[in-house]
């Protein structure tokens, strides 16, 4: 594992965290080097992009959802064969589940990792002041290693030295480099089509342009050089991906340009648990694969490609023929959507879905829901008993409606910022809902899983 990591963290949300965490990777790529992602908190979107940049999966680390030894066990993992590691942060780099402390926060996970920070600062319309920010930022807490400065949109080079001269003298770390405001190099959409575009390589000339832009106003060879870290010491016995027990069971996993929101450590998880995974897609298969035990109908973007599922007609009929014939399924948020009546998109154009799940689905601008949860299930949860508690999150745009009493078929019990929510659909060996679970805060749901895809397998 490499001994050289950097967190990137902002002063705030928006100031180019992720712009300058892609080109920086890039930029390191093009120099030879083997680049590792990783994201802070519960986030499918940008992990995508480093993904595409790096070629090698991107993870989340998430020090509320996870415990310590857990994040450091992620990343190990994820970091074997990698000559540097970057992680990205999220919000601004104090910013977490509490405002009282740094638990979920961007310093949280630098801590639990040992990571040296590169401090990414807004300085437009600023010069000195920007080493008051800086220097607010490396007093809030002890622990947190800030050991340079990136001065983002800035006006021309002569503000750069403006600013680079304030922080040096009072801060006493360097500032690294800069990115000039007037940049034409906005991220391309974030939602619609993100990943087909990314899978076709169409996004491939802007991670080159980010990368050469970096090259040309960051310092590489220093800050590789703030990079080096201290070894970290592996704490979780046995690991979460130590092969447990050979493959017994086929799980099929729903993955295409509609469903592709799956934490690479839960895949990971189940195979090393024993299960076979068997990939297969809604939009183009037009069956489920052969002799599956289970099935595992992640998150994603089904209201993009909705027409789509919709015209396919002979695979609706073999995933609602499957569970229906008891087959152990787990449908996160867009799996779920997909197994309701129908989707009703914000163009007011509503598509048949696999019918299921009594009840429909509505599309609308504004967030529905966003935010961390405690999950608590239910004697009627295969999954997750009213004797286990996962922690998950959810973020969606759309909203469920039901006519029928769906009271008697809630899977689980959510807490979150808003208090306690019934949540979620289940019936016999079916449990949906909006709800991203990480199986890493509960490995019984995953025994659990296979225990019953294997009961199935056996009376099938």
């Amino acid at each position: 594992m490499t001994n050289h990591r950097l967190v990137i963290a902002g002063t705030g949300s928006g100031v180019g965290k992720t712009t300058f965490t892609i080109g920086l990777m890039a930029a390191f790529m093009k120099k030879g080097l083997t680049v590792q992602g990783f994201k802070c908190g519960p986030d499918y979107i940008d992990p995508s992009y480093h993904t595409a940049v790096t070629k090698r999966a991107s993870r989340n680390l998430d020090s509320w959802m996870l415990p310590k030894e857990t994040v450091i066990d992620i990343f190990t993992h994820g970091s074997i064969g990698a000559d540097i590691s970057i992680i990205e942060g999220v919000m601004g780099f104090f910013d977490g589940k509490n405002p009282k402390h740094n638990e979920g926060s961007t310093a949280d996970i630098s801590m639990i990792t040992q990571s040296p920070v590169l401090l990414v600062v807004n300085c437009a319309s600023m010069a000195r002041s920007a080493a008051a920010i800086v220097k607010g930022f490396q007093a809030l807490s002890e622990g947190a290693n800030i050991v340079g400065v990136i001065a983002n949109k800035v006006g021309s080079e002569g503000h750069y030295k403006l600013v680079k001269t304030a922080i040096e003298q009072e801060c006493g770390i360097p500032v690294v480099g800069y990115m000039k405001r007037e940049l034409d190099i906005e991220i391309p959409e974030r939602h619609l089509g993100l990943i087909p575009s990314i899978e076709r390589g169409e996004l491939d000339p802007f991670f080159q342009k980010l990368g050469d832009l970096v090259n040309s106003t960051v310092d590489m060879e220093q800050l590789f050089e703030l990079a080096k870290a201290p070894t970290l010491q592996q704490t979780a016995n046995p690991s979460l991906f130590s092969k447990r027990n050979s493959p017994s069971i086929k799980l099929g996993i729903a993955k295409d340009e509609a469903f592709n929101f799956y934490y690479p450590e839960n895949l990971e998880i189940l195979q090393s648990h024993g299960a076979e995974l068997v990939f297969f897609s809604p939009i183009r298969d037009k069956e489920l694969p052969n002799e599956l035990d289970g099935i595992y109908l992640g998150g994603g973007f089904p209201e993009e490609y909705a027409s789509k599922l919709a015209e396919n007609k002979e695979m609706i009929f073999s995933v609602k023929q499957a569970i229906e014939n008891g087959l152990p399924t787990l449908a996160e948020c867009g799996g779920f959507m997909y197994l309701t009546s129908s989707i009703t998109t914000t163009k007011k154009e509503t598509y048949q879905m696999v019918d299921l799940i009594p009840g429909q689905v509505h599309m609308q601008t504004k967030l529905a829901a966003l935010g961390y949860r405690e999950i608590t299930g239910h004697s009627r949860n295969f999954l997750l008993s009213e004797r286990h508690q996962a922690k998950g999150h959810e973020f969606h745009y759309s909203t469920f409606h039901s006519k029928a009493d769906t009271e008697f078929l809630h899977a689980y019990e959510t807490k979150g910022m808003r208090g306690i929510k019934k949540e979620g659909y289940v019936k016999g060996n079916l449990v949906a809902g909006y709800t991203h679970f990480h199986f890493a805060s509960c490995l019984e749901m995953v025994e659990r899983w296979i225990k019953a895809c294997e009961e199935h397998k056996a009376y099938a």
